[in-house]
């Protein structure tokens, strides 16, 4: 009688686990607090949706596309090293195109799928953002800016971006493609796992060179030619900065078209900030180069 008792609360405690465990939610009933700021108390948000706003240079939605994205542990398997993944790593579409995401988390565990780079004059802070805490489901839309430009997508959880929750998604063209994608770019940091111990004379940095600097005798020389040069030189840019102004002229024009003129002052900063960001990109590159200093390997524990 013991025994049948006891086989019998075992069965009803197994058949009742089941019931504790966190189901799939849909969250599609969320509040609007404004500004495309859509949450609810379920742990599922969405910001800066935008379902009818063209962005400046968008003349009229050029396609209306939906896409499924899905984020778990899982998705990592086929990146040695990572723990976290979408199930794609990248996207591309056509500028001014609306686009729904349908974000999907398969874990026990909190992810998102954010966009960075947007104009700031459209997007609050620049970003489009969807955000699931355990399994379940969220959707927004956004309208994507004109142009040729690729953004970073990924999940902005301490360490799941560095773990591998990280994707790239393409305008156009796309203007490059970004480090450390996993199955798309090489990785900045790349792992080792040949087990190939600490070796001194392999994983030692590279001697400093002192660079090369011309000899005064030649930058006096090169100074005292340089005035009677200087004529030649302004009329020279002047030209060609004129021509350059009648080419571009026509483009900024049908760029800027339609934008008011805060727009246009948020857009030409956020282009100046992306340019100013790349020449300090290509600085550290050649001090890089220059200095040729290699990432010293750890010795591993005894």
């Amino acid at each position: 009688m013991v025994k049948f008792v006891s086989l019998a609360t075992l069965v009803c405690a197994l058949s009742v686990t089941p019931v504790f465990a966190k189901e799939f939610q849909d969250h599609d009933q969320m509040m609007n607090h404004g500004d495309g700021h859509l949450m609810d108390m379920d742990g599922g948000m969405v910001m800066g949706q935008n379902t009818d706003t063209l962005p400046g240079g968008c003349e009229k939605i050029a396609a209306t596309k939906e896409i499924t994205v899905h984020a778990g542990h899982k998705y990592s398997e086929k990146f040695p090293g990572t723990m976290f993944a979408f199930d794609q790593q990248e996207y591309q579409f056509e500028p001014c195109t609306k686009l729904t995401v349908h974000f999907i988390n398969d874990d026990e565990i909190r992810h998102q799928w954010m966009m960075h780079g947007l104009p700031k004059y459209l997007y609050p802070k620049g970003m489009f953002h969807l955000e699931v805490s355990g399994p379940g489901k969220v959707t927004g839309t956004l309208i994507l800016p004109p142009g040729d430009k690729t953004y970073l997508v990924h999940c902005d959880i301490a360490q799941h971006m560095e773990k591998g929750m990280k994707a790239q998604l393409k305008v156009g063209k796309g203007s490059e493609d970004l480090p450390s994608i996993p199955g798309v770019t090489a990785a900045v940091f790349p792992d080792d796992y040949s087990g190939r111990p600490y070796d001194p004379k392999l994983d030692a940095p590279a001697p400093y060179t002192i660079p090369v600097v011309a000899p005064a005798a030649a930058a006096a020389k090169a100074a005292a030619v340089a005035p009677a040069s200087n004529e030649s030189i302004v009329s020279g840019v002047t030209v060609v900065g004129l021509a350059i102004g009648l080419i571009v002229a026509p483009l900024l024009a049908r760029r800027f078209k339609d934008m008011s003129a805060g727009e246009i002052v948020a857009t030409v900063l956020e282009q100046v900030a992306q340019v100013v960001g790349y020449v300090i990109q290509l600085v550290a590159k050649l001090i890089k180069m220059v200095t040729g200093k290699n990432v010293i390997a750890l010795p591993e524990n005894k």
